[in-house]
């Protein structure tokens, strides 16, 4: 019935004026769907199953709260709302598959916890007034280094031998789960006919394209005349959208430099308050307010950038599925920027800071340094705010305002029909009132949390235990709009994800090499274990051999540096440079030649299921051979 509504032609086909989607483009009616079978409540409890409808065994055996222990049940979400979207749920196995991860991240952890007290060097709790620091800032005092006790037990929760295991594990772990999905979704794309299905091939123009098209052009696929639009137009269009992305990229480094500034303030503050705790606090003060000002900054650009993104992409692509791989891409790269950058700027960037008489500043202050418990504390700080604040507000959001868009669609229904109201409601109102399915963009892009549990892990173990609990309730309340508070969706078929595998596998790479970076610069990993080697296996001594002194003249207070009394780098910091490198290398290699061995030895279609298509290719052509003998 869709197909016969999108292709009636209502007005002159060379203006393109075919289909109910161009007739509802243009406000001639205010909505076109497909009905749902019936209300989603029983009537009673004393219904034989097979008495239920397609919605009502959804609702009962799937979207409940109380069944978030099931599996999903594929076949019949596919038969009820298409492939397209039998797919996103199908990807969401990818929660089962976050237990393993979560469990070993909590051990991690936990191992953390209970070697704490036997692994921080004893030189800083015990040390007393022994080492009076370096003034963190011009008008502050001198602080000692015992007043970091906790705070470099705290550090030694994120950074421990046991983290770089864990990097190592999740790095497997992201491209053992790729791989395995690649299988089922080749399993799930036979099992549903979907395997040579191509979307570009059988899809007609969008009707806003086809709206906004300057010229008419034969498509060299099908032979009908279509919209087009020319070259020279397409490009001046993409510069344009380039153009955009680009000055949007550079308002969120500008956003970063603010948050950066808000902490140094917020730092200079706590110092200057004269109270002992805040003094000692003032840079995890600090970073916890500036963490949830930038999240505040991550949600309201999200917003903002979405909507620029669809007015920028509208008119462009011929197809849907083209139009929603730009959007895709356009609107991920600048969420990667926008959620990613101040995670980035702490782990890689933060804590060059130059040496007395010579501190690199930014506009008059001076740079920031890694607080007393390491730059990794306060990376775990900014991820755990940021992943778990983004997670619980979007959870809210959905909740909330799909509730609320229910409201309005009921209001505006009853201002329709006014008096025309009916004791019983004719289905398609009853589903008018329900909320317009938005499509599937929202769902995966809530999936940024796979850079979350691989990019960063070392630094946040606990990152995947996380992601799980919020896919358990992501997938309760999808489960619940779909089947209960949106308008049915006209069923799509598709094959695959899309765009968004050639995403997460980019971000299983990229895990990688970061994870490499983060181990050997920000990690005290390495430092620790050359001079367990060169010097004490035991550490003694570690926290006075980090210590350098400022030149003559200027103080006699140490800061954290391998210097010697005129700035210049030691002998020690090139050797750990070279350790660093060689890690880096080693690392890369390694993990990326075992990635590629389990890329090769997993084939992407199961061997059971080749079998399966060239028996079938194979009756298929004795098929035809038998016939055309027959008709010979």
């Amino acid at each position: 019935v869709y197909e016969i509504l999108a292709r009636t032609v209502y007005g002159k086909r060379k203006r393109t004026e075919v289909g109910v989607d161009r007739l509802v483009n243009e406000g001639a009616y205010t909505a076109a769907y497909p009905l749902h079978e019936g209300p989603f409540k029983l009537q009673s409890h004393e219904i034989h199953p097979d008495e239920l409808n397609q919605r009502q065994v959804l609702h009962y055996y799937w979207a409940r709260w109380c069944k978030w222990f099931k599996y999903q049940p594929l076949d019949h979400i596919r038969e009820y709302f298409g492939e397209k979207i039998a797919l996103y749920f199908a990807w969401l196995f990818y929660t089962a598959w976050l237990l393993p991860a979560a469990i070993v991240g909590t051990l991690v952890f936990v191992s953390g916890v209970m070697s704490m007290d036997t692994n921080t060097p004893e030189d800083i709790c015990s040390s007393g007034a022994k080492y009076p620091m370096c003034p963190l800032c011009k008008t502050c005092d001198a602080w000692n280094m015992s007043d970091i006790c906790t705070m470099a037990k705290l550090g030694y929760l994120f950074d421990h031998p046991g983290t770089v295991f864990f990097s190592v594990f999740m790095s497997f772990w992201a491209v053992t789960f790729l791989e395995f999905w690649k299988r089922k979704m080749a399993t799930l794309a036979h099992h549903w006919d979907c395997m040579d299905f191509h979307e570009e091939e059988q899809e007609r123009p969008r009707p806003e394209f086809a709206a906004t098209a300057p010229t008419v052009e034969e498509n060299p696929v099908t032979g009908v005349k279509e919209p087009y639009f020319p070259e020279k137009t397409r490009l001046s269009r993409m510069f344009t959208g380039s153009m955009v992305i680009v000055l949007m990229l550079c308002v969120v480094i500008i956003f970063l430099v603010t948050v950066v500034m808000c902490r140094g303030v917020i730092s200079v503050m706590m110092y200057q308050s004269g109270s002992p705790v805040l003094r000692t606090e003032a840079g995890t003060i600090a970073n916890i307010c500036s963490s949830i000002v930038n999240l505040g900054f991550i949600l309201v650009m999200g917003q903002v950038y979405t909507a620029l993104a669809e007015q920028l992409t509208k008119w462009m692509h011929r197809t849907q599925t083209q139009h929603d791989n730009a959007f895709t891409l356009k609107v991920f790269i600048f969420q990667f920027v926008n959620f990613y950058s101040s995670p980035f700027y702490v782990a890689f960037f933060k804590g060059f800071v130059g040496y007395p008489t010579n501190y690199g500043t930014l506009f008059g202050m001076r740079n920031e340094d890694c607080g007393p418990g390491g730059c990794l504390i306060e990376l775990a700080e900014q991820l755990f705010i940021i992943m778990v604040g983004k997670q619980l507000i979007n959870n809210i959001q959905e909740f909330i305002i799909s509730k609320v868009k229910a409201w309005r669609q009921k209001r505006t229904l009853a201002s329709v029909l006014g008096d025309d109201e009916q004791d019983e409601p004719r289905p398609w109102e009853e589903d008018y009132k329900l909320v317009p399915c938005g499509g599937l963009f929202e769902e995966y892009l809530e999936m940024l949390q796979f850079g979350f549990i691989t990019i960063f892990v070392a630094a946040f173990p606990l990152a995947p235990l996380f992601a799980l609990l919020n896919n358990w309730v992501e997938i309760r309340l999808d489960a619940h709009k779909f089947v209960c508070e949106y308008r049915r969706p006209v069923a799509e078929r598709a094959q695959n994800i899309g765009v968004w595998f050639n995403i997460l596998e980019a971000l299983s790479h990229l895990s990688v090499i970061a994870n490499a970076f983060l181990i050997a610069f920000t990690s005290d990993f390495l430092p620790r274990l050359l001079y367990q080697y060169k010097f004490s296996n035991d550490l003694n001594g570690y926290v006075n051999f980090t210590l350098a002194y400022a030149p003559l003249n200027y103080t006699d207070y140490p800061y954290k540096a391998f210097r010697d009394n005129d700035g210049m780098y030691t002998l020690f910091y090139w050797e750990l440079l070279a350790v660093r490198l060689g890690f880096i290398i080693a690392f890369e290699h390694v993990v990326f030649f075992v990635l590629r061995a389990i890329d090769w030895i997993v084939p992407d279609v199961p061997e059971s299921l080749e079998l399966k298509i060239k028996r079938e290719r194979y009756l298929a052509k004795q098929a035809l051979a038998e016939n055309q003998e027959a008709l010979l």
